[in-house]
């Protein structure tokens, strides 16, 4: 199947994507703040510019499009079928760069929590997701401590 845009067009419309103030992160900022946390945004100073920084919590937050960072088993990670090679390699550079900026913050103590865009779709359900992974993530139970268990 091939692409019904130029190239010139195509990279000018891929150019626009943007990766700041998305709707699945304006859900999540809203739920966020609904809920009495306060936050930072787009801190560059830390690894991969957290959409989120929760700075008490050491907790940056990440709203990953499905598409973009391959969420398994989401209808909406689909595959692209034209250029599949290129697709395929920009896939792969995207889930090791998230990989990596993981890593960068686990190192420097910091917890890393992902909410893909298929969980932002339900005002109940991501208030569900950010009370579970942001606040009660962050809270070592008596239970954890007794075992020795670190709480991310």
């Amino acid at each position: 199947m091939t692409d019904i845009f130029s190239p010139e067009k195509r990279s000018a419309i891929m150019s626009r994507i943007g990766g700041k103030n998305t709707a699945p992160e304006m859900r999540v900022r809203k739920a966020a703040h609904a809920m009495g946390l306060r936050f930072r945004l787009h801190k560059k100073s830390l690894p991969g510019t957290p959409d989120l920084v929760f700075k008490s919590r050491r907790t940056a937050l990440y709203v990953h499009g499905c598409f973009w960072h391959r969420h398994g088993g989401c209808r909406l990670a689909t595959h692209p079928k034209s250029n599949v090679e290129f697709w395929a390699a920009k896939f792969d550079r995207n889930v090791s760069r998230d990989g990596r900026v993981k890593q960068e913050m686990g190192a420097l103590g910091w917890r890393v929590v992902v909410i893909w865009e298929c969980e932002t779709r339900t005002a109940a359900k991501l208030a569900s997701i950010i009370c579970e992974r942001v606040i009660q993530g962050g809270i070592e139970t008596s239970e954890s401590i007794r075992h020795g268990q670190p709480s991310i």
